[in-house]
Formats: structure tokens, C-alpha cells, sequence
């Protein structure tokens, strides 16, 4: 049967729904693959399909929930709610529970011959927010059940502090030293667990120490590895036997240090297209094109120079605030233009995000409804779809 509506025309709608069961259907539909809307709108189908599938749900103290419906249907389910005598709330209540049960968890997706995916988040510029999204992505792909092993690679460590952590000691053991071969013990012993609700037992960070500033010259000169370029890979092979992903946010450099995270992002043998690369933050401003200038410019010098390849997954637009007129927006369908990469969301300047690096608490534990963390959860599934 031809559905009398037009699944992409759709309409906000607003419901009030208790907490666990909003973060549930979060998760859920990030550890599927799905977006909200459609899960909500499958979800509606089989309750309207079925009546006698549905169960009653405990709707007190719900607030509010926004997801999009298609117009047709939305007006339909509002008048099959009125014909079974409930409210409109609890009938949405009872679609996503409905959508729940019947979408249960199926295991990991990633074949475990392909070992661990890797995310480098980078570009040439600081302030464009490459630390808010290697954290965010982090928590988002740790909501799906995901083990993520997150690595601040940058001396500043302004995602290490932003998880409410101590940078390492200039003496302590460190990724540096790790690489550089300086240091005793494992590197795995290095990681510190983010034991935040959904986050616990999923999200290590491996913090950031200051003798990262030092990396450049020393890979100049170390014998502890052949090729410099593989420095930070040889590193961090211990954690890929244990993690499903390792994302690494970068500093903004040109020398070395980059050149070994862009090394880690490449494609290796055997493993499928895109399944790892780079993630580039930038903001809809002309200094973000020049600094990715300079970035492309690396990337294609590595990928000529070691007969590699290296998948750029997409731009990230942040800070994004339209209102600023002409150089902001024209500069957005410039990154739009690009095609490929392609632009893979745009995030508002919003507060969330620096209310929860003022709390040092991760931002889908902070405000797991805020555009910002689910835009977070747009980048995962969408590097990793």
C-alpha cells in the first residue's frame, strides 16, 4: 500500500517524555545506525498497524521531546490516539517503546578481522573546536557500545581538562615517550575511564602531557623507529587488540607530529574504504579554508611521498551562527561546495557545550538532548555508516 503522505515532507512535533526512556531511544538509534526521526516514525507504523502490541508507559515527569514526523502521518496517529482513547503523549510513549523492543541489539557491528577503526581529528587552525569534537564524538560512539579509547595529542590539553582530568607529569610516562621509545611499562596504563552513566566501561582518555611540545624536534633525530610516520601507530598497537575505535585529537601542526596521526588515520591493507580517516573541524570563516589549505596540502605530500591513502570523512562546520550575515553564511555553502569531502553537520554556537567544559563533565552526560549532542551523534553515524 502507497503511504498518502510524503515520507520526506515532515513537521516538528513536540511531545513530553520521561527522561530514561528519551536517553534509551538515543542510544539505541545511535547504536543501530538510525536517525531519531525515522526510528520514531517506524516506531508510530507498528503501533498504528497493531494496537495490541502497544503497552502501557509510565509517563510522569516527562519533558519535552522534539523529533519530526511525516505531515500525513502525524495528523493520523493524532486522530487514531483520540480514537483509542489516549493521550497523545503516552501514544508516542508507547510507539518508541514499541520501536524498542522490536529493535534489539544485535552485537558489534565492526568485523573483528579489521581490528580497531581509527579517527584523527584535525586541522592547521586552533579555536575551530577540534577538541569539543573529538570528545563529542568519542561519548557518541561509546553511547552505541562501542569500547573508544579517545587520545588528546595535543600539549595544551584542552580535552583532557575538558573531561575534568590532570595532564601527565613532564617526568611521567606519556604517549611521547611512547613513541619515542623513553618510556617503561605499558601504555595502556596510561588510560583514565570516563565513568559517566552510558559512558562507563566504554570511554577511556589517554591524557595529554606538556613534553608533547618537544615531539617535532625529537622525532627528528629518534632510532626508535624506521619511519617516523609510524611513531604514533607503533605506539597505540597495544589498544587496538581492546578498543573498537581510537580517535586522536590532533594539535595544529605541520611538522612530525602530524604527519604520524595522519599516518595512523590512513587506509591499511585489507581494511575497507573509509573505515578510518580524518575528521576536519572548521568554522564558516576564510582563516578555517586557509588552514585546511595547508592541511590538504600535508595529506596529498604523505600520500604521494609513502604511496598511501588517506580518506578524509568530512568537514564538521562549528560555532556556526547565521545572525553574523554575508561572510558566515556564504562561507558555509563554500565548505558545502566542496562535495568531497562532504560537509557532514553543522554545529550552532550554542551553550551546552561550554556549560559542560565549565563543569568538566562530558556533554551527552551533561545535556544528552541538546542540538549539540545530537549533532555529536550525526558524526558518528555518519563516519561510521
Amino acid at each position: 500500500m502507497t503511504a498518502p503522505y510524503d515520507p520526506e515532507d515532515r513537521e516538528k512535533v513536540v511531545a513530553k517524555l520521561p527522561a530514561a526512556l528519551r536517553q534509551e531511544l538515543k542510544v539505541r538509534a545511535a547504536q543501530l545506525g538510525i536517525d531519531i526521526k525515522d526510528a520514531v516514525t517506524e516506531g508510530v507504523h507498528a503501533w498504528r498497524e497493531d494496537a495490541s502490541a502497544a503497552m502501557q508507559v509510565d509517563t510522569s515527569g516527562g519533558a519535552s521531546f522534539a523529533t519530526y514526523l511525516p505531515t500525513g502521518l502525524y495528523a493520523a496517529f493524532k486522530d487514531d490516539c483520540k480514537a483509542r482513547d489516549i493521550a497523545y503523549n503516552q501514544g508516542i510513549a508507547q510507539s518508541i517503546r514499541l520501536w524498542l523492543d522490536t529493535h534489539p541489539l544485535t552485537g558489534r557491528r565492526r568485523p573483528e578481522a579489521e581490528g580497531a577503526r581509527r579517527i584523527v581529528v584535525c586541522n592547521q587552525k586552533g579555536g575551530v573546536g577540534k577538541s569539543a569534537i573529538s570528545n563529542g564524538l568519542s561519548q557518541a560512539l561509546a553511547e552505541t557500545g562501542a569500547r573508544v579509547a579517545v587520545i588528546d595529542f595535543d600539549p595544551q590539553g584542552h580535552l583532557t581538562r575538558h573531561l575534568g582530568q590532570e595532564m601527565l607529569g613532564i617526568k611521567d610516562p606519556s604517549l611521547a615517550k611512547h613513541m619515542l621509545g623513553e618510556a617503561d611499562g605499558r601504555i595502556r596504563d596510561l588510560l583514565v575511564p570516563i565513568e559517566h552513566g552510558a559512558l562507563a566501561g566504554r570511554l577511556f582518555l589517554m591524557p595529554s602531557c606538556k613534553d608533547a611540545f618537544l615531539l617535532d624536534a625529537k622525532l627528528a633525530t629518534t632510532r626508535h623507529v624506521r619511519t617516523k610516520e609510524t611513531a604514533l601507530e607503533k605506539a597505540l598497537e597495544e589498544l587496538e587488540k581492546e578498543f573498537d575505535y581510537v580517535v586522536v585529537d590532533c594539535p595544529p601542526s605541520l611538522g612530525y607530529t602530524m604527519d604520524t596521526a595522519l599516518y595512523y588515520a590512513r587506509t591499511r591493507d585489507g581494511e575497507s574504504p573509509r573505515s578510518s580517516g580524518v575528521v576536519i573541524p572548521v568554522q564558516a570563516e576564510d582563516t578555517s579554508a586557509d588552514a585546511y589549505d595547508m592541511l590538504s596540502e600535508q595529506i596529498e605530500d604523505l600520500v604521494d611521498d609513502l604511496d598511501i591513502e588517506i580518506a578524509q570523512l568530512g568537514f564538521v562546520v562549528n560555532l556556526y551562527d547565521g545572525r553574523k550575515g554575508f561572510v558566515v553564511t556564504s562561507s558555509l555553502d563554500s565548505w558545502k561546495s566542496f562535495g568531497d569531502p562532504p560537509v557532514i553537520t553543522v554545529i550552532g554556537d550554542l551553550k551546552e557545550q561550554r556549560e559542560a567544559v565549565r563543569l568538566k563533565l562530558p556533554l551527552l552526560h551533561y545535556a544528552p538532548d541538546c542540538e549539540q549532542a545530537e549533532s555529536m551523534r550525526e558524526i558518528a553515524r555518519k563516519v561510521t555508516s
